[in-house]
């Protein structure tokens, strides 16, 4: 979108991994069965149950809040297949200082930040994902958009929805609204592990229209999308993934998406810089025990094109650490630093590139989330702080645009069902 905001992923690899676990039953021989009764532990060990998991992937969710295990399903009776239907009602309010006044942006607000209903087919030959509803897209050191404005400058009623043609376990093809496969956060709050989303997220694109690939070999799962990168509804992007699994606990991807020719259109959801770029990733998840741990890497690039009005190279340099460590079944604490850099300044502000808050600006966040969440129901709250320097007038916070940092405390609540 433009770095207030933009559009992500399409099938973002998963990071969580399933614990495998079994209880071996040795019989020697001569022991009979009250001696192997007798040999066993009265109680298996915590650590060997498995815990329940929801059957379906999608949306995806970074934690710590997670799905339904137990959502509702439709029987297809001959046809062997259940149709899943889950969803997030969900609401939102803050106080933050420093509002930018920039399109309803305020110093404090409630909002419903998801109203939304997902229908899909996960096995089979013909699969498909549908989500719809209304919903806000929360990001640091932007204005907050409302949850009606959201809808009506950004994916509309049915945000993302796709079909997935899937004749083996390993080889898939999907085509419509797909979830971007850049970077390391979701598009919608519920998916991630703070409410808003963080400065690096806000370079990147969200929704993509297109086809998108997908083969897996081993523990390599690869991923190809001709798209329109930035919601422009002109096909010119190409984004590609490569995620490793190196074992249960550690997985490392490689992440790239450009534009091969450039777009003169541009709207709110589709920034003219961003969307005439090319945008790349390196990200590493570690997940052991209570703890989630997503360090990333993030570089982006425009180049100079004065037929579209880009008057000069611009580039953003980005670090993140994404942060989960369970207390209990119950209470998780997330949070998030990060830090980005840009360049693109010229001789004078008209001839120089702004991707951030004015040409050659830097910023660095904090962010902390503790999340109470119950079966279905979860309550969290979150306290964020954002600052910026070498920034130009009337492009960092404030009424003005002049000042240069922005405190926000948020609180989110609702149901997953």
């Amino acid at each position: 979108m433009n770095n207030f905001f933009k559009s992500v992923r399409a099938e973002k690899r998963t990071r969580s991994y399933l614990g495998i676990f079994s209880v071996a039953f040795a019989l020697a021989g001569g022991m009979g069965l009250a001696d192997a009764q007798e040999a066993m532990p009265a109680t298996p060990p915590a650590m060997m149950m498995m815990p329940p998991m929801s059957p379906v992937s999608t949306p995806a969710m970074a934690g710590p809040l997670s799905a339904n295990v137990a959502p509702l399903s439709l029987d297809l009776g001959p046809l062997g297949n259940k149709i899943y239907v889950t969803g997030a009602v969900t609401g939102l309010g803050f106080l933050q200082n420093d509002a930018t006044r920039f399109r309803g942006d305020n110093s404090s607000g409630l909002d419903l930040s998801n109203g939304q209903i997902f229908v899909q087919k996960v096995d089979g030959l013909i699969q498909f994902y549908v989500q719809a509803g209304v919903y806000s897209i929360p990001a640091l050191g932007t204005p907050y958009l409302s949850m009606s404005r959201t809808m009506d400058e950004t994916y509309g009623f049915v945000p993302q929805a796709f079909l997935k043609i899937a004749p083996s376990d390993t080889f898939s093809i999907m085509a419509g609204k797909l979830p971007t496969l850049v970077g390391a956060e979701y598009t919608f709050t519920f998916e991630n592990m703070d409410i808003f989303r963080g400065l690096l997220w806000a370079q990147e694109p969200a929704v993509s229209r297109g086809v998108q690939v997908n083969y897996t070999i081993g523990p390599l799962a690869l991923s190809a999308s001709l798209n329109d990168g930035y919601y422009s509804n002109r096909y010119n992007w190409l984004s590609g993934s490569a995620a490793w699994t190196i074992d249960m606990e550690n997985t490392v991807s490689v992440v790239g998406a450009g534009n091969f020719g450039h777009t003169g259109y541009s709207s709110f959801a589709t920034p003219l810089l961003q969307n005439n770029g090319s945008i790349f990733n390196l990200i590493f998840t570690h997940t052991a025990g209570p703890w989630t741990i997503t360090p990333y890497v993030q570089y982006s690039q425009v180049s100079a094109d004065k037929t579209i009005g880009i008057q000069h190279d611009a580039s953003t340099t980005g670090v993140a650490l994404l942060a989960s460590y369970g207390i209990n079944d119950f209470i998780k604490l997330a949070g998030r630093v990060e830090y980005i850099d840009s360049s693109g300044k010229g001789a004078t502000l008209a001839t120089s590139t702004n991707v951030l808050y004015g040409p050659g600006s830097s910023a660095w966040s904090f962010t902390i989330t503790p999340t109470y969440q119950y079966n279905i129901f979860f309550a969290r709250a979150e306290y964020s702080y954002v600052t910026a320097s070498s920034t130009t007038a009337g492009f960092a916070f404030g009424p003005t645009g002049t000042a240069t940092s922005q405190s926000r405390f948020a609180v989110e609540g609702g149901v997953l069902f």
